[in-house]
């Protein structure tokens, strides 16, 4: 792995695509399940090997991983890392074209359900009912359900838990005399400020707005979580909530930032974003918390020393910090895995708490907080002293979920498409929100 963030390396320029196209494979192909996993079996894991298609920047994890679980069992890992952007469509197909090469699927938490529905991964909820050991009640509520159910089923366990903080330049902030902002009204206020100051020389912001979910749908979701607002109702109609006042004041806040931005914010993704903030080009960026260890790097940054996080800005009548889970991957097993018991019973160890500690303390392994005891170690506070509480402060809140319903590729992309428009100067906040919500509908009544 080279030194780039995690971040970077999702390169998903495509991804967007990628995952949309998955759903018509899923359904157009038969599946190429093996025989069905037994809850309650105990495998002989000596001189297994076990193969994984793992998320590109968290593959250094299985790395750590490994030497332990081979010692523990005597299994070997054999890991075969993809980017963000084709883990769903490659997942897919080595299941329904019968190729049957992995045996644990690391998977993006929005795509539980496309994956589920489509036949690729196993229902563990009977696994996961037969052992204890894997302490369901200490993974953190604000990532369990959202993470690995669907259909009243749990097809997979958490492994990696991102959420955004607020980064920003305190160089910068004490040049302008300006402080950290606690809502959207004031982080607009210190972008135009020190834009217009700055006179071209850095910008107030950094905003990413390529026209993919993970991208440009990280900043609205930023806001819509920060404004109270929901993807869609939570009481269980799951009905989309996308012209509420909050989801219609965040993608205001986002279309009124943007001229006060970096240029130009709809080419602006992870690879133009990051290096930016470290070379002091923007005062502010809402990230993932792991861009911490690389702010703090003389060989990578201009900015040590010289930055700060905090949580991400509230709005309108919302005055309780939240943040939005952004991205996040869990494990699952193979429909077409020969070996279905040793795969669950890897994921249930890599996924317990020691194992979490583990990666959490490597600054290369992509890794976040799953459980409440691992989110609250005091190893992980010495790890990461610089983000800790801000961290904590969102895992541990009531974070805005994503949705997981198995067309949310496609609903997610139609969003970014709209918000971009609305970007462009082609439409309001108001007119993206409603062709969105519309679309949404329409989606979700053929599902």
């Amino acid at each position: 792995m080279s030194p780039l963030s995690r971040r970077q390396l999702l390169r998903a320029t495509t991804g967007a695509a990628a995952l949309t196209a998955a759903g018509p494979l899923l359904t157009a192909c038969g599946t190429a399940q093996g025989d069905a996993l037994d809850p309650t079996a105990k495998p002989d894991l000596d001189g297994v090997t076990l193969k994984i298609l793992a998320n590109q920047p968290n593959a250094l994890s299985f790395h750590y991983l490994a030497g332990p679980f081979e010692e523990a069992t005597g299994a070997k890992l054999k890991v075969t890392p993809v980017p963000y952007d084709k883990l769903t469509s490659k997942a897919t197909l080595d299941v329904q074209s019968g190729a049957g090469q992995f045996d644990v699927f690391m998977y993006w938490y929005a795509a539980v359900g496309t994956l589920a529905q489509g036949g690729v991964i196993e229902d563990l909820t009977a696994y996961i009912r037969a052992h204890k050991d894997i302490e369901e009640s200490d993974f953190l509520p604000s990532l369990y359900d959202t993470y690995t159910r669907w259909d009243g089923k749990r097809w997979g366990l958490p492994y990696d838990g991102d959420t955004h903080i607020l980064f920003y330049n305190t160089e910068l902030f004490e040049r302008h005399k300006v402080e950290p902002p606690k809502t959207w009204d004031d982080y607009q206020h210190i972008a135009e400020k020190i834009t217009k100051d700055a006179k071209g020389k850095y910008y107030g912001t950094i905003i990413e707005a390529q026209q993919v979910p993970v991208i440009l749908g990280c900043d609205f979701a930023n806001r819509l979580a920060g404004y109270g607002g929901t993807f869609l109702d939570q009481g269980g109609s799951g009905t989309p909530t996308l012209t509420s006042p909050e989801a219609i004041a965040a993608a205001q806040a986002l279309f009124d930032a943007a001229p006060h931005a970096l240029p130009s914010p709809l080419q602006i993704g992870f690879d133009q974003a990051t290096p930016a903030f470290l070379d002091g080009k923007g005062a502010m960026l809402d990230f993932w918390t792991d861009f911490a260890k690389r702010a703090e790097d003389p060989k990578q940054s201009k900015v040590v020393g010289k930055w700060g996080v905090t949580t991400l800005p509230v709005g309108g009548d919302n005055t309780k910090p939240r943040t939005s889970l952004d991205a996040g991957f869990g494990l699952a097993v193979s429909t077409a895995s020969k070996q279905k018991e040793a795969a669950a019973a890897f994921i249930k160890w890599a996924t317990a708490a020691q194992q979490n500690l583990l990666v959490l303390g490597k600054p290369d392994a992509g890794a976040d907080p799953i459980r409440t005891s691992t989110l609250n170690a005091d190893a992980f506070k010495k790890a990461s002293p610089d983000s800790y509480d801000v961290v904590r402060t969102g895992l541990a809140g009531d974070p805005l979920p994503w949705p997981t319903v198995p067309k949310s590729p496609q609903l997610l992309q139609g969003l970014v498409d709209e918000l971009a428009l609305g970007l462009q100067g082609k439409q309001s906040a108001k007119k993206a929100l409603e062709n969105t919500q519309r679309a949404w509908l329409t989606t979700l009544k053929k599902t």
